[in-house]
């Protein structure tokens, strides 16, 4: 995962200082590529410990077409709780509770979840129901039927529903590319935005993993992932990890195994999985730009 460094490298020597949203500033630069070959191991970071089955329990999540947050909070993943409150604020249906007691209902109550609960029709939604289409279910059928098309994309960008989703798609359109000769399967993902520290390294194994998944299911090897960017950027609050990170030494990366051959991504579960050798140097904090 030296490329992920470099990355980080190239925006601290290029980027320039940028304004945005969020109120935290960036240092930001445009338009960046890095390849990772996944067909011997899984580019999960080691220069600091990922919090791997929150990013398997988001792609299963994408992967079944869902929107409500009960299942990540109820799998202690929270890294979508802060758009999701935001969201909740300014609908009609805010009931005045914090962050926490948000949160705390929704784990605690099926019939507010489902409720209060939904953040609007984001990469999920779709993923699986773009204006009518199962993008994922024709990506597999187009795969296994016409393996060399040219259009093997899914699109999670809709201009119809940006304004109803909680958070518009920072990965916003992706291709399969398939050897036949080879058996190999790879993807490339355009991210229009791109939070270099905290972001991105979910973002490299989430589509490893979607990968290995769409391979599993259709009969491919793993091969590539391709990251194209956009705005690729860190935040001015992240530096001081950003620098620590970059004092650290990269280790051997760990292997990703699927216990069972999958069929379809209606019954995948996060216990199809399994990281094998992940030895990742200590987590480093950062707080999310909201």
């Amino acid at each position: 995962m030296q490329q992920y460094l470099e990355l980080l490298k190239h925006i601290l020597n290029v980027g320039k200082t940028k304004h945005n949203r969020t109120g935290i500033d960036t240092i930001s630069t445009f338009g960046y590529q890095n390849r990772y070959d996944i067909s011997n191991f899984f580019p999960l970071l080691t220069t600091k410990k990922m919090f791997y089955r929150g990013i398997f329990h988001e792609l299963i999540w994408f992967l079944k077409g869902d929107t409500n947050l009960k299942y990540l909070i109820d799998n202690k993943v929270n890294i979508w709780n802060a758009n999701g409150y935001e969201y909740f604020k300014k609908s009609k249906n805010f009931d005045g509770s914090t962050l926490e007691e948000w949160v705390d209902k929704i784990k605690k109550d099926g019939e507010y979840a489902k409720k209060y609960g939904e953040i609007g029709p984001v990469y999920g939604a779709q993923w699986r129901n773009f204006n009518g289409i199962d993008q994922i279910k024709r990506l597999i059928e187009d795969i296994k039927n016409s393996p060399d098309s040219r259009r093997l994309i899914v699109s999670a960008w809709n201009p119809a529903e940006i304004n109803n989703m909680a958070l518009p798609p920072c990965h916003s359109l992706f291709q399969f590319y398939v050897d036949t000769d080879a058996k190999e399967i790879s993807c490339e993902l355009y991210q229009r935005s791109a939070d270099a520290f905290l972001g991105v390294p979910f973002n490299i194994a989430s589509y490893a993993l979607l990968i290995y998944i769409i391979g599993n299911i259709t009969g491919y090897k793993p091969k590539e992932f391709v990251h194209t960017f956009g705005d690729l950027h860190i935040y001015q609050n992240h530096l001081e990890q950003v620098k620590l990170q970059l004092k650290r030494t990269v280790r051997e990366l760990p292997k990703l195994v699927i216990k069972r051959k999958l069929t379809n991504v209606e019954d995948i579960t996060i216990n199809d999985f399994e990281i094998v050798n992940y030895n990742p140097d200590d987590p480093i904090k950062a707080d999310m730009a909201v």
